[in-house]
C-alpha cells in the first residue's frame, strides 16, 4: 500500500474548484452569465444614446450651415453685381479725369482765350457716351 500523500491536482483545476466553490455553484454562474448578457445590452443602448445626443446636436448645424451656404450664395451674387458697378465707377472716373485735364489744359495754354476755352467744352459735349 502505497501511504505518500495523494498526488496533487494541476493548479487549474485548483482554482477553478475555489471560483465554484466561492460563487455558490450554479447560481454564481447564473449570476456570471447574466452580467455577460447584460453588457452586451448595456453597449447598444450605450450607442443609442450617444447616436440621439449627436443626431441632436447635428441637425441644428445642418440646419445652419444650409442657412449660410444661401447667405453665401446671395453674397457672391450681390458681390459680382457690386464688382460690375465699381468698374463703371472707374471708366467714369477714367473719362472725367481725361475731360478736365483737356479743360484745364485749355485754360491754361498760353493762347488761352474765352472762346477756345468754350469751344473745348462744347466740343467735350459732343464726344459721343461710349467713347467717353
Amino acid at each position: 500500500m502505497n501511504t505518500g500523500p495523494a498526488p496533487a491536482a494541476p493548479q487549474w483545476v485548483q482554482v477553478a474548484l475555489s471560483v465554484l466553490g466561492i460563487l455558490g455553484g450554479g447560481t454564481g454562474l447564473a449570476a456570471i452569465a447574466t452580467v455577460v448578457v447584460q453588457r452586451g445590452k448595456f453597449k447598444a443602448d450605450a450607442a443609442d444614446t450617444l447616436t440621439e445626443a449627436a443626431l441632436t446636436l447635428v441637425q441644428p448645424l445642418q440646419t445652419r450651415i444650409t442657412q449660410l451656404e444661401g447667405e453665401a450664395l446671395s453674397a457672391r451674387s450681390e458681390l459680382g453685381v457690386l464688382r460690375e458697378q465699381v468698374n463703371q465707377l472707374q471708366f467714369v472716373v477714367r473719362v472725367l479725369t481725361r475731360t478736365l485735364d483737356r479743360w484745364r489744359a485749355a485754360i491754361r495754354a498760353p493762347d488761352a482765350t474765352l472762346r477756345k476755352v468754350r469751344a473745348t467744352v462744347a466740343e467735350t459735349d459732343r464726344i459721343p457716351e461710349m467713347e467717353r
